[in-house]
């Protein structure tokens, strides 16, 4: 039986003889000897030595892992991302210093033998015979090159990497005879220029550029002397001799490289003391990988490129198929993000909610025609510290994209939906309806698009204030959010047809499943998200044309090509009459309804406010004919109890949170913050028809605005919560509930 070392390793004349085997081979391969996959030699394994008559195409030009960039709309960096830093380099960028060093120190005939140097191995031979073990080895840059290019293809897959590394016989032959391939068909230039860009320098750099930066803080092309010794002393072992964690270990082998280089006459002796004499002075340079790094708070933006690439087919028919495409990286990825509205939206999520408040808000716009998403702000950052209060959890989107759960209940902020499927049927902005502030509507009354009834209970709900007993058109009942008028919109429209147009609209659930058919969805007791939001509002501001969202505008790969990315789609969602009154009838909201404390002076804007139950999600979701923005306030850790009753929230206290005086606020500073003073385009003026009511005759006296002039609702009382019904059917909903 054969003797092994207390470790269990195999003795040092079994490894020398080990080694000579394989050198035995690699003389035979020289002389063009054809090896069989099985027979004497033991090497049975199937494919270890066939398939050798064509060079792969990874040899010649293996496929790199590279950092991938992401740039806003403009051109500027977001952020740099990579499962490798490495930055690929032409030989004429990568410093004659560096070419010469590498050279000296691991295979100083490079240029004098072929791909196997039949001397180094006769050599290595007896020098290991002579020690009892493998002091020395044998391998050339282009065998080395060969096996890292095996080595990268395996990736971070921990039994790919060790099939590539696995010291066998057959794996050798392999490894050779790919070699002598290699020779014949790249040249001695090119082999160095890929060894250079694939070989692994430690602290996480890959390839000459990136590790030249890593620790010096320079080009490749830039290196001097002292520095390039110290890089390809490196590669024997980057953690034996990284000069980050043990300068004396790494300087004595870079002046080991130095008189290698003096030896072989790349350099002179008088150089090579110069440089030895030199302290290393590194100019060591933090790596930024990932979208933790992004700038104005893009973090969560930048995610979300991240998960369109691994999700959408365009980029490939297979996860496994897109995951290799990011994880490749070498990606120029050209986003929708305006630098000047993500600043804006990250200064209004974090001007009004402290990262460490019990709640937190969520920013989105997007840009009605086109559909880009422009940004995506948060008040908590992006991260994974939690003591930091950092978080990875995007609230502006769906779950499949990096967001919440299911998604956000969105109150008051429905109703417009409502609102438009009951003009699209061809019911007047005049329909009046008379109510007390409580209302009993039988559930068999709405119908799903099956048409089933939805239930055979009653449905109870309320309005906030118990004044709030009367008669109202849709406009007044809009900009007063008045809940048992739209209760009995939805009824006499059908809600299969309030559905649809949700539908239309874009309006989707977080958690991806189909928007529940219950007769609360009028006054938001469905879940979404402040995407979906922002780009459903986009519709009425594009005048009854919806875009779908997108956040990418084009994508080069590291040759150049230009890869096909997701395009917006544009589908009518209702006529251009409808969407013209929807603007109309919400410019009141801004103007003297609930969302007064978000109206812009100096534009046509329109919007609408939306408060839950129990305050537990506060919306405001508005717009100016080029701009969509919602914003959403609320629980974002799942606490049950968090309400926005009696709390403090960016070091002001709000005795009741409301989708006017927190979200509408946050608004504001977000438009204002994004827009161009200079660019000011109005909504279509149309003629909406008002009814008369008993609150008009009141104020007619009080100098109010005539109940027949377009898109005034009757004034409400400012900072009124509002809307939201339960998700089923049949649940009473309390005081306080509704905006």
């Amino acid at each position: 039986m054969a003797k092994k070392r207390s470790g269990g390793g195999l003795t040092g004349t079994q490894q020398a003889a080990k080694f000579l085997g394989v050198s035995v081979l690699a003389g035979a391969v020289l002389a063009g000897i054809a090896l069989p996959a099985a027979g004497a030699l033991g090497l049975a394994a199937k494919g270890t030595v066939e398939g050798f008559d064509e060079i792969p195409s990874n040899l010649k030009t293996p496929p790199l892992s590279q950092r991938t960039r992401i740039l806003d709309s403009k051109g500027g960096l977001i952020a740099t991302v990579y499962s490798r830093d490495r930055t690929v380099v032409p030989i004429e960028k990568i410093s004659p210093y560096m070419q010469k060093a590498i050279v000296a120190i691991e295979d100083g005939r490079f240029y004098e033998h072929g791909a196997v140097d039949l001397k180094g191995v006769l050599r290595a031979i007896n020098r290991n015979a002579q020690s009892g073990g493998v002091s020395e080895g044998a391998s050339t840059l282009t065998q080395q090159y060969v096996k890292n290019v095996f080595v990268e293809e395996a990736g971070d897959d921990p039994e790919k990497v060790a099939q590539a590394t696995q010291q066998t016989i057959g794996r050798k032959v392999r490894e050779l005879k790919f070699a002598i391939q290699v020779e014949e068909e790249l040249g001695k230039k090119k082999i160095l220029e890929n060894y250079l860009n694939i070989t692994f320098f430690g602290q996480q750099a890959y390839g000459i550029e990136a590790a030249s930066q890593r620790y010096f803080s320079k080009h490749a092309a830039d290196l001097n002397l002292g520095e390039a010794a110290m890089m390809a002393g490196l590669v024997q072992s980057p953690s034996r001799y990284d000069p980050i964690n043990d300068v004396e270990e790494a300087t004595k082998r870079r002046n080991v490289v130095l008189q290698r280089m003096a030896d072989v006459k790349d350099i002179s002796q008088g150089e090579a003391d110069e440089a030895k004499a030199a302290p290393l002075k590194l100019k060591v340079k933090t790596p930024k990988n990932g979208c933790i790094t992004a700038v104005h708070g893009a973090g969560f933006f930048c995610d979300y490129v991240r998960k369109t690439i691994l999700t959408d087919p365009v980029f490939g028919k297979t996860s496994e198929e897109r995951q290799k495409l990011w994880n490749l990286g070498g990606l120029t990825v050209k986003t929708t993000l305006s630098p000047r509205a993500q600043a804006a939206a990250n200064e209004a999520a974090t001007a009004k909610v402290n990262k460490d408040d019990p709640v937190a808000a969520s920013v989105v716009q997007v840009q009605p025609g086109t559909g880009k998403i422009l940004s995506m702000g948060q008040s908590r950052p992006y991260g994974l510290d939690p003591k930091k209060h950092e978080t990875t959890l995007n609230l502006g989107v769906a779950n499949r994209m990096g967001g919440s759960t299911y998604g956000f209940q969105v109150g008051s902020t429905f109703k417009p939906i409502t609102a438009a499927a009951a003009l699209e049927k061809g019911i007047s902005p005049a329909q009046t309806y008379t109510t007390p502030w409580k209302i009993e509507l039988e559930n068999n009354s709405f119908r799903t698009c099956k048409g089933s009834p939805t239930g055979y209970d009653k449905w109870e709900l309320q309005n906030e204030l118990e004044e709030e007993a009367g008669t109202w058109d849709m406009t007044g009942a809009l900009g007063k959010s008045i809940n048992t008028y739209f209760a009995l919109l939805e009824q006499q429209t059908g809600l299969c047809e309030t559905v649809q147009m949700a539908r239309k609209l874009g309006y989707e659930r977080g958690d991806g499943k189909p928007i529940e058919e219950n007769p609360s969805i009028t006054l938001g007791g469905e879940v979404s998200t402040p995407l979906s939001m922002a780009s459903a509002y986009a519709t009425f501001a594009n005048r009854g044309l919806y875009c779908t969202p997108v956040a990418i505008e084009s994508i080069k790969a590291a040759n150049g090509d230009k890869l096909n990315v997701p395009q917006t789609k544009c589908t009518r969602a209702m006529s251009d009459r409808t969407a013209d009154t929807i603007n109309q009838m919400l410019k009141g909201v801004v103007e003297d309804g609930t969302g007064t404390k978000a109206g812009l002076s100096d534009r046509d804007n329109a919007g609408k406010t939306g408060t839950t139950n129990d305050r537990m999600d506060a919306w405001f979701v508005g717009y100016t004919p080029n701009l969509s923005t919602a914003v959403w306030v609320g629980d974002d850790i799942g606490k049950k109890d968090t309400s926005m009753f009696r709390i403090t929230i960016g070091g002001e206290y709000y005795p009741k949170v409301c989708g006017g005086c927190l979200p509408g606020p946050i608004w504001k500073v977000a438009m204002t913050g994004a827009l161009d003073a200079g660019q000011t385009p109005s909504f279509n003026t149309v003629s909406v028809p008002r009814a008369e009511t008993p609150g008009d005759k009141e104020k007619e006296g009080e100098g109010e605005q005539s109940p027949n002039k377009p898109g005034k609702p009757n004034k409400p009382r400012d900072g009124k919560p509002g809307g939201r019904g339960p998700n089923v059917p049949g649940i009473t909903l309390p005081p306080g509930i509704f905006d």
